[in-house]
This record gives C-alpha cells, sequence and structure tokens, in this order.
C-alpha cells in the first residue's frame, strides 16, 4: 500500500466506528487526514491520536447534509494537504427505525438528507478537485440494504440505494476522467449503529448475536486497499465484504 503515501483524503463520520479506523488506517499508511464529522470534539481527539503516532490529520466540524459544511471540508482539505485524492463518504445514520406508517417525516427526510444527499454533497465537492488533478478515488459506503428491503429502515434501504446508483452515475461520468468510484458494502460491523439496530427489535438483523459483527478494522482495511490500483477493476460497483475473494484481496485472510 505505499502508493497511498503522500496523498490527502477526507473521511466523513469521522467521529467512531468504520469513519475513525478509516482514518486511522490511512494515515498509518502515510495519507494525510481531514477528519469531518458533527462532533467537532470526538474528531479531534482522533487526529490528536493520529498525529501522537506521527501522523497527519485535521479535524473539521461537517454535516454532510448541508452542501456548503462538504465544501468547506474540501477547501480546508487542500489548504491543509495542497490536494485531494481520496474521499470516504462514510457518514450515515440508522435512526428512525421505524415502519413507513408510523414515521415522523420531519425524522425520516433528515436521514435521508445525511445518507443519501450527503453521499452527493461528497461527490459534487470533490470531483472538480479530483478532475483538475487528474486523478482521485471516492469510496461510498454502502450496504446490502442498498438491494434488500429491511422492515424499519425504509430511509436507510431507500438512501443506499441511491448512493448506488450515484456510484454507477459517477463512473459512467467521471471514469474517464482518472476518477474511481467504488461502494463499499462491509455487511454488519460492531459499532454504535449495530447497538441501536438491536435496540429496536425490529427486522432479522435486531436478533443478531453481537458476536458475528466484524471488527471496524477489516472495512477500514479493505477502504485503503479500495483505495489502491489493485481494486480499480470494481470502480462503479458495489464490492462486499462477505465475499471471500474480497477479503483475500483486502488482505483479511491468509
Amino acid at each position: 500500500m505505499n502508493e497511498l503515501a503522500g496523498k490527502a483524503a477526507i473521511v466523513t463520520g469521522a467521529s467512531r466506528g468504520i469513519g475513525a479506523a478509516t482514518a486511522r488506517e490511512l494515515a498509518g499508511r502515510g495519507v494525510a487526514v481531514l477528519l469531518a464529522a458533527r462532533s467537532l470534539a470526538e474528531i479531534e481527539a482522533v487526529a490528536a491520536e493520529i498525529r501522537a503516532a506521527g501522523g497527519r490529520a485535521e479535524a473539521m466540524a461537517c454535516d454532510v447534509s448541508q452542501y456548503g459544511d462538504v465544501a468547506a471540508a474540501v477547501a480546508r482539505c487542500q489548504e491543509a494537504f495542497g490536494r485531494l485524492d481520496i474521499l470516504i463518504n462514510n457518514a450515515g445514520v440508522i435512526e428512525p427505525i421505524t415502519r413507513l406508517g408510523d414515521s415522523d417525516p420531519e425524522q425520516w427526510g433528515r436521514a435521508a438528507d445525511i445518507n443519501y444527499k450527503g453521499v452527493y454533497h461528497g461527490l459534487r465537492a470533490a470531483i472538480p478537485v479530483m478532475a483538475a488533478q487528474g486523478a482521485g478515488v471516492i469510496i461510498n459506503l454502502s450496504s446490502g440494504a442498498a438491494t434488500g428491503a429491511m422492515e424499519g429502515w425504509s430511509h436507510y434501504c431507500s438512501a443506499k440505494a441511491a448512493a448506488l446508483s450515484l456510484t454507477r452515475c459517477a463512473h459512467v461520468e467521471y471514469g474517464g476522467s482518472g476518477i474511481r468510484v467504488i461502494g463499499l458494502v462491509p455487511g454488519t460491523v460492531a459499532t454504535e449503529m449495530q447497538v441501536l439496530i438491536k435496540a429496536s427489535g425490529i427486522n432479522p438483523v435486531s436478533q443478531l448475536d453481537p458476536s458475528v459483527h466484524i471488527p471496524a478494522e477489516w472495512p477500514a482495511r479493505a477502504i485503503a486497499w479500495l483505495c489502491s490500483e489493485d481494486a480499480a477493476e470494481f470502480s462503479g460497483s458495489d464490492v462486499s465484504l462477505r465475499d471471500d475473494g474480497i477479503r483475500r484481496r483486502a488482505g483479511l485472510t491468509a
């Protein structure tokens, strides 16, 4: 993964879980990382940890549902590190977990703004910069929910389906310009989101034993691999960590 050294990345939703693990993983591979999330204190703590380990990291408050915030993060990355090579569209929420007929339109819409429009905002802000550089990688955190309906997750399923479509559209429009856009389906990961799902008691995922969830470091390592040229063949598609072949390619199995 030496090819990533010297590059600069933005990771959204970087305060915990997959986002924080990815920021640490990329920084450990020589990538300068801008951590973006709504909770500034938490991302500042992760950024400080990375710097203490010898990495380069900055933190910036960012609500991905607001385009201005995302555009400002892109500008900050360029100012701090001189470039933007990688964008990890990771920010996402699972609540409210409720059936359509019981859902609150305002809460449902807010979740959709984060899970769907947040991906668009990242693409819109990063693509012109990457196109001008002649290269770039964007990883959209996807889910099996993109292609499978789940009770109580209507905003999440529909937003992930939309994000998959954005991945495909971005590839069609910019794949020939040196920009690779790939979705990662990590499976169930031991994060706060799974705690909320468990507490809801809705749909089969909430019934899973916590022991079956993979650690956040696994998708983080997979994301680092997807940023490499070795994964270029998957541009414009979702890649699943449930696939043993993908796990091997990502260095997660012997």
